[in-house]
């Protein structure tokens, strides 16, 4: 497999399903960052590999494994944010009572 130099890809938010919203947490737009940039580097493999030894197929679809797990994770977190939130909301209400 060719060595895949960095090169620069314009971000196209419809086709990563990615919003550009500045309202979320730190975390929330760290984590779009490193799908931005997990995408941006599988793109760039793909346009980058030699036709006449194509990718492994098993590797690929680790890949893209790595990539759902990610976005699980990131769900995960933001789940368990607005859970934290409704709580504190909660116990302030009963606090206040």
């Amino acid at each position: 497999m060719t060595t895949i130099l960095p090169l620069a890809v314009s971000r196209n938010d419809a086709s990563s399903g990615q919003s550009s919203s500045s309202t979320g947490s730190p975390s929330s737009t760290a984590a779009s960052q490193d799908q931005d940039m997990f995408l941006q580097l599988l793109v760039a493999q793909l346009q980058n590999q030699d036709p006449t030894a194509p990718m492994d197929s098993t590797t690929f679809v680790t890949q893209l494994a790595q990539f759902q797990q990610l976005q699980q994770s990131a769900a995960s977190g933001e789940d368990i944010s607005a859970i934290r939130q409704d709580l504190d909301q909660l116990v302030a209400r009963q606090t206040s009572s």
